[in-house]
């Protein structure tokens, strides 16, 4: 391609992109080149300019495309010295600007800034108890008695009651003239109430709340009450039932608690009233208070005081990190004798209190200015090509679905509205490329991107990093991929030559490896946030990539910190990012349970931040449509309340058929019934066209009630072989009906995979399948697949399967799979006429992986987890099938093990039946067989049926349950979404923990270590310093190995300490430090339980 490169750079920013230039292009005037180079030239030249840019500096480039026609392909630097083509301003014209405050309608921007000021003064005015000062001064490890921000809650408290706590203006003015008296204070301690948080007025609750919850929510022991089911309608009936007890007292022991808990109550230097400087910013801000006071008191009524206490929370604790990793300032006059911590490496006393006081407060208010900096400056991707074209003829629904959205865009008013989307376009149609163009058509002018893709699984987020740079064409400087995991990165990107291979070797000796960076690609930013007092959140380059990416590919852990992080600061960093980018949730059908819960208090916030949002899923339930759509509005309401932003909430459906958009007001409060009947509108259009769709998938049940009753009194083993019995029958008459003849050996050949809902049933009918005769004229090859692998080996595992399972080949042509080596060897050894490879997986293979199998045996969980099976089956082919390639088992293993008991719940963990039980759990009570026998789709999981009989159908049992979780708009308490959604409760930690996010049993981290010397490998934990120590004993685990007979049965033999070595050798590494690197593995630890290891099954309990 010839380019023409354009410079309008200024300064010494001139010389510099000369010297970039003029190493790829010929000069051809003072500031212009051309050349012809290849499309990876391009991007070199693109990222050295980008790395050596500043606010001088504004490169175009344009390819020539005919001698008549030139195309802009991109701008580094300052886009204003060009416009949208590229074309440089020859004239200027001049106009008064209006000042910052009135450009942007931060109209609370004001309160944040005072109530942050105020409670960053005082939040450590705790800290002056002879307790707390004599720990510092001794370097003493002890608890408080009772923590410092609930003594600094107490004195707030008692400034209050002192001066009329009927209103804030007594104590406002008692700042102000700085008028109040120590010793009155700590003497109304001594009569403090014992809830402090009760009984204040406005202004000062919210002071007090931000104050005590700038270390941690509250959150009381479970144990000791139980909240669920208590409405908490306001503020105030929350605030008056919060104690010490809340997370603010250590009183593990009762008689050194009461020994220690009176230094608590004594101040010897005072209460800082005599620090001039400290006193003068209570004055200030005192004074700013006041004006405030009316609108704050108004903001507490309508609810929308919710906003302030958000952004003001975050700017105090971003303060007090900042200002508490910094040095003393030397220069701080001492006046008070206080000091407010010491020095992590001398333990020497460091800062001053009433420095501390006023240093975070600088801070925090630095940080509340920069707010409307941080939502409207930060990167965005321009110039993105492959966006604007139109969409390949199959995909033609994208550009549709662009053009709907695009005439709102044009057509929205003024005020600002809401955005909820829902793409439900089927699998392989294109909805991840999709999902960008959409967002690119309603950003701001409708041609740059920044948002957010959050997806539940690690490989789905690098299978989307993947083909966002190799089909989007997105650069390392406008999408960054973070999926938590070093090691899975480097393993997914092996194949890449990475210049920064050997960063991290020191910090595995050191255990420091949280310190590497997550990305090895250079990542420049052009952003106007100044990093001064982010130092303590941007510790990491990947946290400069997280806040300051354009395009963030990340799994959705990443970001629901925000609102799940009950202590500390690491809800930072997510909340920043949300304020600034869209979201959009893919595969939003993964959750279940406490997730969904979870992820509506995420959607919730970004409807709070006033961003839009997309949810994506092929499966998406009416509820869980409707659920999220209203804790989108809440937020969104709250927004508008504080912005200059309508209620309206543009919704739009999108799928590979249609696209339809309604606006939706919140008028009277039927903005929920509204959205529910132009769901369901959306839906029956869909389920009609579906229903017109091939059938690549139908399905039959399986019968083993006979051999489940015959059995009802033996030993479980001898029920465990004939439940696998019966299970390879139905592999094998699968097979007959659905498998390839290969042209070499004239074999009939089939790929199939088996379901099973645990890991050790999956393995033992792994064992089974491996140590029997699998019949006459057939064998089989079989391979275990669930997460208690170890990394590396999983990765080979997945690598395989990947490219085995990759069936895309045309019909009547032979599969490319069978030309693996692999799976050519099998062949090429194989003395029968059928030969089946079956993968036997736990849930692991229903979402995530872009596999194609010929045929299914499933053991049922629940409605959803045989759609998503279904989804791997005959994936990346298209026609309709004549057989049923689908073999749904009668009864799942649990059902059929114990006789399928009344009143007991056996599709759980996994599954829905939690809390309500079914009737029965035989399959053809549970699922309509003739429908099925038909066609086997996500139907009767997009559409709900009314009424409902949870206790006669899988699927309303989903319904039932996903409606009771996110759409039971009556349900109160914090254990529900509604409560958190429009009660108090967010207020506390008790949302989240009574329904955390990934919540589930405690897992511990383990590596398989090589031995140097014994060449051996073991189990072990890496220690403080990051060395491993053996545990093989404490956890009981053996070592077993696979007899010959089985061994020759394996579909694919594995060894670790050979693909060790291998990895070893290609990054010039010892076996030890690969294996400390890549060798991990996660489990769920149980008391009592031993757990056998091989590389072909993995870590299993037995």
């Amino acid at each position: 391609m010839m380019v023409t490169f354009v410079s309008e750079c200024e300064k010494k920013a001139l010389n510099r992109t000369r010297r970039v230039l003029d190493a790829f292009a010929n000069r051809i005037g003072s500031r212009t080149w051309q050349t012809v180079i290849t499309h990876e030239g391009l991007q070199a030249v693109k990222k050295l300019l980008r790395k050596t840019a500043s606010k001088n500096s504004a490169v175009s480039c344009h390819w020539i495309r005919s001698r008549s026609r030139s195309e802009l392909v991109w701008i580094v630097g300052n886009r204003r010295k060009f416009n949208s083509e590229g074309v440089v301003p020859v004239n200027r014209t001049q106009k008064e600007m209006p000042t910052l405050q009135s450009e942007n309608d931060w109209h609370s921007l004001p309160l944040i800034q005072a109530l942050t000021a105020i409670s960053a003064l005082l939040h450590d005015w705790g800290k002056s108890s002879a307790l707390f000062q004599d720990k510092l001064k001794h370097h003493s490890r002890l608890g408080d008695p009772v923590r410092h921000e609930w003594i600094s809650c107490l004195l707030l408290n008692a400034l209050v009651t002192l001066n009329d706590s009927s209103s804030d203006s007594g104590w406002l003015e008692s700042l102000v003239h700085g008028s109040f008296d120590e010793e009155e204070i700590v003497g109304c301690l001594s009569t403090a109430e014992k809830r402090p948080l009760d009984q204040l007025p406005p202004v000062a609750k919210l002071v007090a709340w931000l104050i005590v919850s700038h270390h941690r929510l509250p959150l009381i022991d479970s144990d000791q009450e139980d909240w669920r089911g208590e409405k908490a309608a306001d503020i105030d009936f929350l605030l008056k039932r919060i104690t010490q007890e809340w997370g603010y007292e250590n009183r593990y022991c009762e008689e050194e608690y009461q020994q220690r808990v009176a230094d608590c109550f004594q101040f010897p230097n005072g209460l800082l009233s005599n620090s001039s400087r400290w006193m003068s910013q209570l004055k200030k801000w005192g004074q700013r208070l006041q004006e405030y006071q009316q609108k704050i008191e108004m903001m507490v009524d309508d609810g929308s005081y919710r906003v302030l206490l958000h952004h003001a929370r975050l700017c105090l604790m971003m303060g007090d990190h900042y200002y508490s990793s910094q040095d003393a300032d030397q220069k701080w006059q001492e006046v008070t004798g206080l000091f407010a911590n010491t020095d992590r490496t001398t333990k020497k006393l460091k800062q001053k209190l009433d420095e501390h006081l006023f240093g975070v407060a600088k801070s925090a208010l630095r940080t509340a200015y920069l707010l409307p900096t941080f939502e409207n400056s930060m990167a965005v991707a321009h110039d993105i090509r492959m966006l604007g074209k139109r969409s390949p003829k199959e995909f033609a629904w994208q550009d549709k679905a662009v053009a709907q959205l695009k005439k709102w865009r044009e057509s929205k008013p003024a005020a600002k509205q809401g955005f909820f989307a829902v793409n439900m376009a089927s699998t392989g149609s294109g909805k991840t490329f999709a999902n960008a163009k959409i967002m690119r058509s309603i950003s701001e002018n409708g041609e740059t991107l920044r948002y957010i893709l959050a997806l539940g699984l690690r490989t789905l987020t690098l299978q989307t990093g993947d083909e966002y740079r190799n089909r989007i064409g997105l650069d390392e400087s406008e999408l960054a991929v973070l999926i938590g995991s070093r090691a899975v990165t480097e393993l997914h990107h092996q194949d890449r030559v990475s210049a920064l291979e050997e960063d991290g070797l020191d910090a595995v000796h050191s255990g420091s490896e949280s310190s590497q960076p997550l990305l090895d690609e250079y990542i420049d930013y052009e952003c106007d946030i100044p990093e001064e007092g982010l130092e303590t959140v941007l510790t990491q380059e990947r946290d400069r990539q997280f806040l300051y990416a354009p395009v963030l590919a990340c799994t959705i852990d990443h970001l629901m910190a925000a609102t799940e992080t009950r202590r500390g600061g690491r809800y930072i960093l997510p909340s920043l990012r949300l304020l600034s980018s869209d979201l959009v949730i893919d595969e939003i059908d993964d959750f279940t349970g406490s997730d969904l819960i979870a992820i509506g208090r995420l959607i919730h916030l970004a409807g709070m931040l006033g961003r839009k949002v997309m949810i994506s899923s092929a499966t998406i339930p009416p509820d869980l449509a409707e659920g999220y759509l209203h804790a989108y509005q809440q937020g969104w309401k709250l927004y508008a309340q504080t912005r200059d932003a309508g209620s309206e909430i543009l919704c739009a459906w999108i799928d590979e058929f249609s696209s339809e958009t309604q606006l939706i007001n919140d008028n009277g409060g039927d903005m929920v019934e509204s959205y529910r009947a132009h769901h369901a509108v959306f839906i029956d259009k869909r389920v009609k066209k579906l229903n017109k769709q091939p059938a690549k998938c139908k399905a039959e049940i399986v019968e083993c009630r006979e051999e489940m009753e015959t059995l009802e009194f033996d030993e479980e083993e001898s029920k465990q072989q004939q439940y696998f019995s019966i299970i390879k029958q139905a592999a094998i008459e699968k097979h007959q009906h659905h498998h390839t003849i290969d042209q070499q050996s004239d074999i009939a050949v089939s790929f199939g995979v088996v379901r099973m809902a645990n890991i050790t049933p999956c393995v033992e009918l792994t064992k089974y399948l491996l140590q029997h005769e699998s019949g006459v004229d057939v064998e089989i090859r079989a391979m275990a697949y669930h997460s208690q692998q170890i990394l590396l080996l999983r990765h080979q595992q997945e690598q395989h399967l990947d490219s085995v399972l990759r069936r895309k080949e045309q019909q009547e042509s032979q599969p490319a799979s069978f030309s693996n080596e692999t799976v050519r060897n099998h062949l090429n050894h194989c003395t029968v006429k059928n030969l089946l490879f079956i993968l036997v997986a736990t849930p692991v293979e229903e979402v995530g992986r872009d596999h194609d199998f010929d045929w299914a045996v499933v053991e049922p969980s629940s409605y959803r987890s045989i759609i998503q099976l279904a989804g791997r089956v005959r994936r990346h082919r298209s026609g309709e099938v004549n057989a049923s390639n689908i073999a749904l088992l009668q009864y799942n293993w649990k059902a059929f093990r114990d006789g399928d008991k009344e009143e007991e719940k056996y599709f759980n963990r996994p599954g829905y039946e939690e809390k309500l039980t079914l009737e029965s759990h035989d399959l053809h009570q549970l699922i309509n067989s003739d429908d099925i026998a038909l066609r086997l789709d996500a139907v009767p999981r997009i559409s709900k049926r009314e009424p409902l009989d949870y206790s006669r159908s899988l699927a309303d049992l989903e319904h039932v349950v996903t409606q009771s979780e996110l759409a039971s708009y009556h349900r109160v308490g914090p254990e529900t979404l509604q409560g958190y959604l429009n009660e108090a409760w967010y207020l506390t930690a008790l949302p989240q923990h009574l329904n955390p996010f990934r919540k589930g049993e405690k897992s511990t981290n383990l590596f398989y270590v090589s031995d140097p010397e014994s060449e051996d490998c073991f189990f072990a934990e890496k220690n403080e310093q990051g060395y491993p120590v053996n545990r093989e004993e404490i956890l009981r685990i053996s070592h077993v190995e696979l007899g010959d007979s089985g061994e020759q049965n394996l579909w694919l033999p594995r060894e670790y300490k050979t693909v060790l070595q291998k990895i070893a050798d290609r990054k010039n590494i010892s076996m030890r430090i690969a294996s400390l690197r890549f060798g991990e593995i996660n489990f769920v630890l149980r008391d009592n339980v031993e757990y056998q290891y091989s590389d072909q099954f993995g870590l299993v309990k037995f």
